[in-house]
């Protein structure tokens, strides 16, 4: 049977989760701002700015297209790192993640489309509640404090990080626009100079010089700008440390960037993309808004979604003897973590933007994404607030 419990902890992951639970917090101030001011005096005001224009893009673009960049570089830092010298870097300890998160991307994405068969166009935004946002279920987590195992945060955020990497894959493969092959050949150019770069380029600012040039081609390519952002962290080289899990931010420029990214993307990129992009107006929404296939798609997808793939992909694969549940949890810990895997914020609602132009159905996305968010959360705080860390019986 392989061991699904965490060795000895590693700094930079423990920063990590340290920084998006706390981030994760701030992020929830931010988001409830939002909704205040897009239902205040000053909407007008806070939805004009954002589609002002600065130079070739307006402010939303900036901070979706760009800004956004910055995010999904450390997402791809964090993936590089753990897979390679980090709590995934063996199949043993990844197994028990990454067969959860793939159990929680399928049952949300096939609820959703349950509930809207009937509209072709509604169809297009079947990957939005298969999403966790590690940075808002991390910081419910940390409301907890002790009453939750760390073996049960290290199994959240490792199946965060494998959600992240099926949310970029999704993204790149199903919500890609006409593509334009001379800039996606000059931006395969660049990716190649940036790995040629490794054998002897032991400082940062060329490898950020060039993710601007990539950004830019990949931008110009129809492939969307964020995922630069990934690209170039895969290409940022790496220092691994086998045997010495205490590994400090200055053992290679992986761990420098990320180190110097940590708090910046958690505490100003993050949350400026929140405040950005969570702001719905409650002005006109019904009961049958709320009840819309779209929105239901979306909230139960997350809700339920979450919940039946995530805890079910655990019963299986312990019930059949493949891993252990992680050190000192309960099958009702399980449970609630599960739940708050159905908080489905950042990339959730970056999706629901790629998915639909229409600002109506973009509405009904946040409309569902604050509902089984906040139902999710809730119910898996209260679940694990009470949970006893050992349970009694077995399922």
């Amino acid at each position: 049977m392989t061991s699904s419990r965490p060795g000895r902890g590693n700094p930079t992951f423990r920063e990590f989760i340290n920084s998006e639970a706390s981030g994760g917090i701030v992020l929830m101030a931010v988001a409830a701002l939002a909704i205040l001011v897009a239902n205040s005096p000053i909407a007008e005001a806070y939805f004009h700015g954002l589609h002002a224009y600065f130079g070739p893009l307006s402010i939303q673009h900036w901070i979706n297209d760009a800004l956004m960049a910055v995010f999904f570089l450390m997402v791809g830092l964090e993936i590089k790192r753990e897979m390679t010298d980090g709590q995934l870097s063996t199949w043993p300890r990844r197994i028990l993640p990454g067969v959860a998160a793939l159990g929680g991307m399928a049952a949300p994405a096939l609820i959703y489309v349950w509930f809207n068969l009937g509209n072709p166009a509604a169809l297009r935004g079947w990957a939005i509640p298969s999403a966790t946002d590690i940075a808002f279920a991390l910081g419910v987590l940390s409301l907890l404090g002790p009453r939750v195992p760390a073996s049960l945060k290290v199994f959240l955020a490792a199946l965060a990080i494998i959600d992240d990497l099926g949310a970029v894959l999704v993204i790149a493969i199903f919500y890609t626009a006409d593509l334009s092959l001379p800039d996606l050949i000059a931006a395969v150019v660049v990716t190649v100079i940036l790995l040629a770069m490794n054998r002897k380029v032991r400082v940062l600012w060329p490898y950020l010089v060039l993710g601007v040039v990539l950004w830019i081609f990949v931008y110009r390519s129809g492939v969307h700008a964020t995922l630069a952002g990934v690209v170039l962290a895969l290409t940022i080289p790496i220092t691994r440390t086998p045997g010495k899990p205490e590994a400090k931010g200055d053992v290679s420029l992986l761990h420098r960037l990320e180190h110097a990214l940590q708090k910046p993307v958690a505490f100003v990129v993050v949350p400026i993309f929140g405040f950005a992009n969570a702001g719905v107006s409650f002005a006109g929404v019904t009961l049958a808004t709320l009840g819309a296939p779209l929105t239901m798609g979306v909230a139960a997808g997350l809700f339920l979604g979450k919940l039946i793939g995530v805890f079910g992909a655990v019963l299986l694969m312990v019930r059949t003897r493949i891993v252990d549940l992680p050190a000192q949890a309960s099958w009702m810990q399980v449970l609630g973590v599960s739940l708050l895997c159905g908080i489905g914020f950042t990339m959730s609602l970056f999706i629901g933007l790629l998915a639909f132009a229409d600002p109506a159905m973009q509405d009904q996305v946040k409309i569902g994404i604050i509902m089984g968010s906040l139902v999710s959360g809730v119910a898996g705080f209260a679940i694990l607030r009470f949970a006893r860390r050992e349970a009694p019986y077995r399922i």
